[in-house]
């Protein structure tokens, strides 16, 4: 068995179990403090492990964004699944209706041509699907707009009889590009509203909505204030990055996931590190937002960041104010980074080493990389 982190070979990727723990625990005690559900999203962590745990821990479902994800929780007994994205490829869909029939599966619509795909799937089936409405809150990406658009999708659904329509959703993505913790907060209004009052206008035209979801992680627990909204969907908050540290969402402490990194090579004023676009990706934080820097953060190093990154290669320059980190700095020595958005991170490992709390590493599989479609 590995007993330290020295032994592995690199680049890995490292979750400190301690601070996840942590981080799982913060994301549920939304239900204490304001009586709402956690429906977390299963595309940060990709694994069936902390599926269940967070299942253990009094999250009511997982949610996903393919159709390949959910087919992957099914198979590992986890029945209670959002499929958060619009699904529109008959194929896809008639898949999951029938597996449906035996779990509980909600899936997204955000337009009329789609629901009356999901409408001739279900009929050839002779099942009747759960569909949630995705409202546009500010990202600008999928959904209706509030309100009016929302009430004409749901009458079309109930009107053809489409399916059970149980629920509105919303996504504040926006959020991850917020240059205050007040704008946050402004975010956050704005997508608790829109949902309750597509909800409410959705109501006054004879069509229930018991289901009234938020999700993003920077807004999560600030959304979920607002009275009448049921459930929250934080992904990232289960290990946190530099975006979220960035934005004020979580400290530098609580970051729970890393990829460490080996030395491989000291010039003039940088060295370079064994881990590049393939290890860290190459975001740099959402458009707008100024606050993450670099690639990655090195470590326990002071204020060096992954200035540069090829292939495998990451480059780190040092600035003049720094240059003892140069001599202090080893050939081998290996440097843990902190990415700067973890979930893509995670899809390009087949597995984490898991720094247990007792100090052991373990190996955990990444169950979903690469199920994309």
């Amino acid at each position: 068995m590995i007993k330290h982190l020295k032994e592995l070979e690199t680049p890995s990727l490292i979750i400190n179990e301690e601070k996840m723990n942590r981080n799982l625990h913060r994301m549920m005690s939304v239900r204490t403090k304001h009586g709402v559900n956690v429906r977390p999203h299963f595309k940060t962590h990709k694994s069936i492990a902390i599926a269940k745990k967070q299942l253990e821990l009094g999250a009511i479902g997982i949610t996903v964004a393919t159709a390949t994800e959910a087919e992957l929780l099914l198979d590992n007994g986890i029945e209670k699944i959002l499929i958060a994205f619009p699904l529109t490829d008959r194929k896809k869909i008639s898949r999951l209706l029938e597996r449906g029939k035996n779990a509980r599966l909600i899936f997204a619509i955000d337009s009329e041509e789609q629901a009356a795909i999901f409408k001739e799937e279900g009929n050839i089936l002779e099942v009747e699907p759960e569909l949630w409405i995705k409202v546009n809150s500010g990202l600008n990406r999928c959904g209706v707009e509030p309100r009016e658009e929302t009430v004409q999708l749901a009458t079309f659904i109930k009107k053809e009889a489409v399916g059970k329509l149980s629920g509105l959703f919303t996504h504040a993505g926006h959020s991850y590009a917020a240059a205050s913790p007040e704008e946050i907060d402004r975010i956050a209004k704005e997508e608790a509203e829109s949902i309750l009052t597509s909800a409410n206008a959705c109501e006054n035209a004879g069509i229930p909505i018991e289901h009234r979801s938020v999700g993003s992680t920077p807004t999560f627990e600030r959304a979920a204030q607002y009275d009448g909204i049921t459930e929250v969907r934080p992904g990232n908050a289960v290990f946190f990055d530099a975006m979220q540290v960035g934005l004020g969402t979580a400290q530098l402490e609580e970051t729970a996931l890393t990829v460490l990194a080996t030395v491989v090579s000291k010039k003039k004023g940088r060295f370079i590190i064994d881990t590049g676009s393939k290890s860290l990706t190459t975001e740099k934080g959402a458009h707008g937002n100024e606050t993450v820097k670099g690639f990655g953060k090195i470590l326990n190093e002071g204020e060096l960041y992954v200035t540069r990154v090829s292939e495998e290669h990451g480059i780190v320059e040092i600035p003049e104010e720094a240059e003892g980190i140069w001599e202090k700095l080893q050939l081998n020595q290996r440097v843990e980074v902190l990415p700067n958005h973890a979930c893509p991170v995670v899809n390009l490992f087949d597995y984490y080493y898991v720094l247990k709390e007792n100090g052991d590493l373990v190996t955990l599989p990444v169950d979903g990389r690469g199920k994309s479609q």
